[in-house]
């Protein structure tokens, strides 16, 4: 196994002088209305970890280990279950004194299957396909007549009934050619694509159809179908088949119904839904020393799609939360307050595993001072986003000012909530912070079998992992009630 390359504090500094990098970092001013400040110690201290992580490469080390060693880790299964055992030795070898897991039951489990798809008429072609996640198979050929849609919100405005009785529904909708409105990220054309992925196939059932294909929900034009979830048939409506296409055997098929002719799509899928599962929440901690009893929060999923080895869906999440807290416990006094990190299971199935935690931990929600979680890829940060109480607001922009130097923006918003699981605690009253990354390539790879180690960029990671490093070590040192 590679061993994480931990670099000590002397060879920090060497470097640091050597290069002549390590800044001269005045007191860091006002705080609060109160006149607190964040004390020099602390600052030099910040500034010396963030140097540390911007040298230190624990963090790709640790998603090199966990895609080698475990790869795909859909919830439920063996490489779920080998997951579950890394991290709780991973969170050991770090340092971590306190690891230990939570039980996550998912209602049904899933078999992927096979999955072939053809064009049978006008023109004969063969067509890359994958199920999406907890869909039925459908048991032997299913062949039909397609009928596209723009986007998911016209296939829901056709009324309910057998319009598209013996008819495959398509919904073309493309993420690529989506254009934001003005301060809409990237993300909205995600969540825009992802209302056919998750409904579609109960939508279009409702009107008769007896499958839906989607054109995946991602940004390139790569012959390669992106998975997702779909987790979840509604009571009492029929079960009927969900499939993702390339996004190029989309264009493929809508040059075809240009022609004006139909267009008959046949598809085998093996898929099977099975029963009851259980997954786990991985927790590692590191306690503190003199306010053990509350805790910052870091935070990833463990578990990933099955046709890649989930390098940036969340292996990048993972291994910077890890070498952050590992970091910061590294140091020759331990932080004051406790550090925990969430590796939370069936993230990819929806948001699963937080809510058990949530569910096991809400009497305790007042002990989680400040969460965050990375589920966006290994990109660098460029905006910092606060999700605190009005008096703990200027200390988090006087935070702020140690990670400017990384190329990250304050953003005036104050309305974090934390990303994916994170903002279920955060919903429930958790502080939070969203570090908004560049996507790279991201939405390329996002649920392929892409989705892999070499991805992953050295120096955005070792760029992400100090943000976060600088950040939380002052928010676990300082006396702050980030509610308030």
């Amino acid at each position: 196994m590679l061993r994480p390359r931990i670099i000590s504090y002397n060879e920090v500094l060497a470097l640091l002088v050597a290069v002549m990098i390590f800044p001269l970092i005045a007191c860091a001013g006002p705080a609060s209305e109160n006149g607190s400040v964040i004390p020099k110690q602390l600052v030099d201290q910040a500034v010396l970890l963030r140097e540390r992580a911007l040298l230190d490469n624990l963090s790709v080390d640790i998603v090199e280990s966990l895609t080698t060693e475990v790869g795909a880790r859909r919830v439920g299964t063996e490489g779920d279950k080998r997951a579950i055992a890394w991290a709780q030795a991973k969170f050991k070898e770090l340092g971590f004194d306190r690891v230990w897991t939570e039980p996550v039951p998912v209602e049904y489990g899933w078999i992927r299957g096979d999955a072939k798809a053809e064009i049978v008429s006008p023109y004969p072609h063969d067509i890359v396909l994958t199920a999406l996640g907890y869909s039925v198979g459908t048991a032997g050929d299913l062949q039909g007549e397609i009928v596209a849609f723009d986007d998911f919100e016209a296939l829901e405005a056709v009324p309910e009934g057998n319009s598209l009785k013996g008819k495959i529904a398509f919904v073309a909708y493309s993420m690529a050619d989506f254009v934001p409105k003005p301060g809409d990220s990237r993300m909205a054309g995600y969540g825009k694509g992802t209302r056919a992925r998750t409904r579609g196939h109960v939508v279009a059932a409702k009107r008769g159809a007896e499958a839906i294909i989607i054109r995946s929900v991602g940004t390139d034009n790569n012959r390669y179908a992106h998975t997702g979830s779909g987790y979840g048939y509604e009571e009492g409506v029929r079960k009927i088949p969900a499939a993702a296409i390339s996004p190029p055997d989309a264009i493929l098929i809508e040059n075809m119904l240009r022609r004006g002719g139909p267009v008959v799509f046949k598809m085998n899928m093996t898929s099977q839904i099975t029963t009851s599962i259980m997954g786990a929440n991985v927790i590692g901690e590191i306690t503190g020393r003199s306010d053990p009893e509350n805790y910052v929060v870091l935070g990833a999923h463990l578990d990933s799609w099955d046709e890649g080895t989930g390098a940036i869906d969340d292996g990048a999440g993972v291994g910077s939360m890890m070498a952050a807290a590992a970091m910061i416990g590294q140091m020759q006094q331990r932080p004051k307050r406790s550090i925990r990190v969430l590796l939370f299971a069936a993230e990819e199935i929806g948001l699963i595993g937080v809510r058990e935690y949530y569910k096991a931990n809400k009497i305790n929600l007042d002990h989680h001072l400040l969460g965050a979680e990375v589920d966006g890829g290994g990109g660098r940060p460029h905006t910092l986003i606060s999700g605190v109480g009005v008096n703990a607001l200027p200390v988090v922009r006087e935070m702020h000012k140690l990670i400017a130097p990384l190329g990250i923006a304050w953003s005036e918003a104050n309305d974090a909530k934390g990303a994916s699981d994170m903002s279920v605690l955060g919903r429930a009253g958790m502080p939070a912070l969203n570090f908004m990354q560049n996507s790279n390539d991201y939405f390329d790879y996002h649920h392929t079998p892409n989705d892999t180690f070499d991805k992953i960029i050295p120096e955005d990671m070792r760029n992400l992992t100090a943000a976060y490093t600088t950040i939380f070590y002052l928010a676990s040192e300082m006396e702050i009630d980030f509610r308030q």
